[in-house]
């Protein structure tokens, strides 16, 4: 399965937008711009799609809750402010030549919590294949997604986008529970949106072949150049001899050992560099075969020094490719960029800006002989303003 395009209307900053992802999505600009609402859009597009929309699906993929006026635009220059809120989703499966379409179209909630079907409509290779809409003799609830409990045939091969689709997910990871001395109050398998079973998820990852340790298909000692002062990484239940007992924990830890201190001087997540635990939870999300095929990831380069940042999109851009994953980040580090493999298709990198009506732009950003030929990394040519998604500032 390939996301070809996703069309976003009427949402916030977004009022007519569209961007053609790869399997890597990379959104730049300046505070403010729209980078986390595109990542929004796409959860919201997801309930939509797989379930229902209201409060608790929304939470559950990391949407912000908004007060019900404020997710529709409210442009100054729109004279009329528009009824619906439309996303579309344009995919491919890779057994067949056949393209997909699905178009939504819903009001926000007034008196329930429920967000309103006005329409949806399925297509395969343009043709109309199904729909239901308020204006239907068929009356029907207008509070459910209908695209995966019709018993129409003609949906079966549209169906299949489901099964990635339905657990997208915007990870934000902090540090408290990252450590795993607080809960994750937005849990899912086999890692939480904010860092919560690191220590279960990494386990499942760790494997011995040959005497040769690895995570995922990716050896540790890949793992240990990433985290440069540690010479092993395990799981293990908490003990008293490295752990304060009057620290709240989870049932297994992450476990370290500093390749400048003793072997006996081993000390958990919860005395490690955050920068270290979250190096190993971008691992997770993306070699982990339970973790969503398609996620955002709002603000990447946290906890990152910049030359890790570097380093880590290097190494995160070729496991999301070869586990057939499409994930979709927003980072404000110059050096994320010069990372980027632009010349691969499956990694893109777009520009986010507001033109002077305050529109969300999304331009996507290529290598052009023009700037190759200037001699300068990506980092330069976005810090000097060369390819926008940056704010102006005197």
């Amino acid at each position: 399965m390939n996301l070809k395009k996703i069309s976003i209307g009427n949402f916030k900053s977004l009022y007519q937008v569209s961007f053609e992802p790869g399997k890597v999505n990379v959104f730049i600009g300046a505070n403010g711009s729209g980078k986390s609402t595109i990542l929004e859009a796409i959860g919201l597009l997801s309930a939509a799609m797989t379930d229902r929309v209201d409060a608790s699906s929304l939470q559950r993929k990391g949407v912000r809750l908004s007060a019900s006026s404020l997710y529709k635009s409210n442009f100054k220059t729109i004279d009329k402010t528009k009824l619906t809120l439309d996303f579309s989703l344009e995919w491919e499966e890779k057994e067949k030549s056949d393209v997909f379409r699905y178009d939504v179209h819903l009001t926000t909630p007034k008196d329930t919590d429920y967000w309103k079907y006005h329409s949806e409509v399925f297509f395969q290779n343009e043709e109309k294949k199904w729909g239901r809409s308020n204006a239907s003799q068929k009356q029907s609830n207008n509070y459910i997604g209908f695209f995966l409990i019709d018993e129409n045939q003609e949906l079966a091969e549209g169906r299949k986008i489901a099964q990635s689709f339905r657990n997208y997910g915007i990870f934000q990871p902090n540090t408290m529970t990252l450590r795993g001395t607080i809960p994750d109050p937005n849990q899912m398998t086999p890692i939480g949106l904010n860092g919560g079973r690191l220590a279960e998820a990494l386990q499942d990852l760790m494997k011995e072949i040959e005497d040769q340790l690895f995570l995922g298909k990716l050896p540790m000692d890949d793992v240990l150049e990433l985290i440069d002062w540690a010479s092993t990484i395990s799981v293990d239940v908490p003990k008293k001899k490295n752990i304060n007992p009057n620290i709240p924990t989870t049932r297994q830890i992450i476990e370290f050992s500093d390749r400048f201190m003793k072997d006996s001087a081993r000390f958990t997540g919860y005395d490690a560099s955050e920068g270290a635990l979250y190096v190993l939870f971008m691992l997770c999300l993306a070699m982990h075969p339970q973790s969503p095929a398609i996620f955002a990831v709002d603000s990447f380069d946290h906890a990152l020094n910049p030359r890790l940042a570097k380093k880590m999109i290097q190494v995160f851009c070729e496991q999301v490719i070869e586990n057939n994953k499409h994930v979709f980040l927003t980072t404000h580090n110059p050096l994320v960029l010069d990372g980027l493999d632009l010349s691969n298709e499956d990694v893109r990198l777009f520009a986010v800006d507001r033109d002077k009506y305050g529109y969300a732009r999304i331009k996507r950003i290529k290598v052009s002989r023009e700037l190759i030929d200037e001699g300068q990394p990506l980092s330069r040519l976005w810090i000097n303003g060369r390819i926008g998604g940056v704010p102006e500032l005197i």
